[in-house]
């Protein structure tokens, strides 16, 4: 999943030295203070609800929980969307068959039962997966959920003429050839002709994969496997006023502007074991300039960033110093890295590729990406700590976080004569415009390069046409890109979720590639084709610790960090946790306050 899943927000230029002023001046109406301890009445602590619950005993039924943002979602079309924190809010008006565990930290990447009974009763060797659905569950208008309204939500992925930008996975997985059309060009009479989904009745559900996959589960936790009505689908216009099957409905949407949902009250709190649905209304307000919503997450006008990218540089600045017991400081499951190009010469020789990854300094790079605590530790390899099978530091093959932290050039310029290149050479950076944080490594990587002889320039490309501009292998080629900063993050807990577009040789598309090296590595092919017929964890964990070395031996990246940041959380939230299942956001499903009124 690229950034976008947990997309940066729009950093648009304002009068910086005004705002600070507005933050320093309003510091004392909403924070909890300078304490980091915290208290009942205030906030719980600095780090109080990383990877552990905060204050879940003073939740209370009631109220508005008020969500601001600097970016929209790109869709609340169940289907369509694809940014984390859309995955996240969606539990609140949409319900899939297995869901994330709703616990704090590791335990939050787990999976839990929803609309089902438990999870699935595998069989044929891990290619039949069946459900049964629980006892009233129902629409917003009261109707029951049966099993077609799950099969026709998910049969709703084949339709990417017409509802593009979300996971695909259940349509690669059950139907590789491509032969069903989706569900707007079905000729069945009731539109319901994808054939490796049975419905036998109104509540069971049967998947048919053609090769097993041990992530299918996993899969189908994605909110693209939500159940949509038929009679209620508006297709491209479905994302505007989706139908709700959660605890809470939409009462209003101005895009760009506010979302406001309030109760659905045909929701029933006995066939949901995962929510529960602590506010009476839930408001999300968006802002054009992220200073602003920090401001007003200073001043208690708001409870918490939907967006869960962390806070501005200015409103980060003021929170540390004067309110620190709101603050959270998670690692958020992504990597930022530079990639190399194989196409673009010198980088189809590893000894120049490794001539990078000594030559950078990596504690510069680090601090370009907010520092220790706002950046994120020296990242050493390519899978996420939150990952099974990533090791964190533990892994750090060209000791970036040890003895080389700083560089090493020595060692730089011995792979630069092992490449033939002993007087260095010249290349291009690729970087997005949009992302100041990214321009600002970008410098860092250039400055440290030079030292060691190799000049680059920096390209700053707009950073909307990401799938046409990197995305397409000819285009990096023509333009000479031999670096890209670019950064990834888990669209579900595994090797697969992860690593699958990044490294394995089938994903190298022509538009919209995310394998930038071009990695056509038999070895690591065949240990993916290996891990999805692998049922057993610690089959799986093993080799996506085996994956991840071979994709670091090859030197294809340089890892800048695995990501932190900065969130806040408002005095009044209680209940509150981050949970891998979301990338080390704030888990926002049981959010409740501590005073209703």
């Amino acid at each position: 999943m690229t950034t976008q899943r947990t997309s940066g927000r729009r950093k648009q230029a304002m009068a910086a030295a005004f705002v600070v002023a507005g933050l320093l001046t309003t510091a004392a109406c909403g924070g909890g203070g300078s304490d980091d301890g915290g208290s009942k009445s205030g906030a719980a602590g600095f780090d109080a609800a990383n990877n552990k619950v905060a204050q879940a005993s003073l939740a209370k039924k009631g109220g508005t929980l008020r969500f601001g943002a600097a970016q929209d979602a790109d869709s609340w079309d169940t289907t369509r969307g694809y940014y984390g924190f859309m995955w996240n809010f969606s539990r609140y008006y949409s319900r899939q068959l297995v869901t994330n565990k709703p616990a704090p930290g590791k335990e939050g990447a787990t999976l839990t039962p929803d609309l089902a009974t438990g999870l699935a009763k595998v069989t044929d060797d891990g290619k039949t997966y069946t459900y049964t659905l629980r006892d009233g569950i129902t629409w917003e208008d009261g109707k029951p959920i049966t099993s077609k309204d799950l099969k026709y939500g998910i049969e709703r992925i084949w339709a990417q003429d017409v509802l593009s930008g979300g996971p695909t996975y259940l349509k690669d997985v059950l139907d590789p050839k491509g032969e069903y059309k989706g569900p707007y060009k079905d000729t069945t009479a009731d539109h319901l002709g994808l054939k490796a989904i049975d419905t036998p009745d109104d509540k069971t559900i049967v998947f048919h994969l053609p090769k097993a996959n041990s992530d299918f589960e996993e899969m189908l936790a994605l909110t693209s496997a939500s159940p949509v009505r038929q009679d209620m689908d508006t297709k491209s216009k479905y994302g505007l006023k989706p139908f709700s099957s959660g605890p809470y409905k939409f009462q209003s949407y101005n895009p760009g502007k506010d979302l406001t949902l309030v109760r659905n009250t045909n929701w029933k709190q006995a066939s949901d074991p995962v929510r529960k649905a602590y506010p009476d209304k839930i408001t999300v307000k968006f802002f054009s300039n992220a200073n602003e919503l920090d401001q007003r997450l200073i001043n208690g006008d708001l409870d918490l960033d939907i967006n869960q990218t962390g806070m501005s540089p200015q409103g980060r600045q003021i929170a540390l110093k004067q309110h620190k017991a709101n603050l959270d400081n998670p690692t958020s499951g992504y990597i930022r890295y530079a990639v190399f190009p194989q196409s673009v010469k010198p980088f189809d020789n590893i000894h120049c590729r490794l001539a990078v990854i000594y030559g950078a300094d990596h504690v510069s790079l680090q601090t370009a990406r907010g520092g220790p605590l706002a950046g994120g530790e020296i990242g050493t390899n390519m899978l996420p700590p939150s990952v099974a099978g990533g090791e964190g530091q533990k892994y750090d093959p060209y000791q970036l976080a040890g003895a080389n932290k700083n560089g090493n050039a020595a060692k730089a310029k011995e792979e630069l004569k092992a490449c033939g290149q002993p007087n260095g050479f010249k290349t291009t950076i690729a970087v997005r415009n949009n992302k100041p944080v990214e321009v600002a490594t970008a410098q860092s990587l250039q400055a440290s390069l030079k030292k060691v002889g190799i000049n680059v320039d920096i390209d700053q490309y707009d950073g909307s046409q990401t799938t046409g501009i990197i995305g397409s292998p000819s285009n990096v080629q023509k333009k000479g890109y031999g670096i890209i900063i670019m950064g990834w993050g888990p669209d579900f807990p595994s090797v697969q979720g992860f690593g699958l577009p990044l490294w394995d040789s089938k994903y190298i598309q022509q538009s919209g590639n995310n394998n930038y090296a071009l990695i056509n590595d038999k070895t690591i092919d065949g240990l993916f084709d290996s891990y999805v017929n692998t049922l057993d964890d610690a089959g799986k964990t093993k080799i996506a610790t085996e994956i991840n070395h071979k994709v670091m031996e090859g030197g294809y990246y340089l890892p800048f960090v695995f990501e932190k940041f900065i969130n806040w959380r408002s005095d009044n939230l209680a209940n509150v946790y981050t949970t891998d299942g979301y990338s080390g956001m704030y888990d926002f499903v049981n959010l409740g306050l501590k005073n209703s009124k």
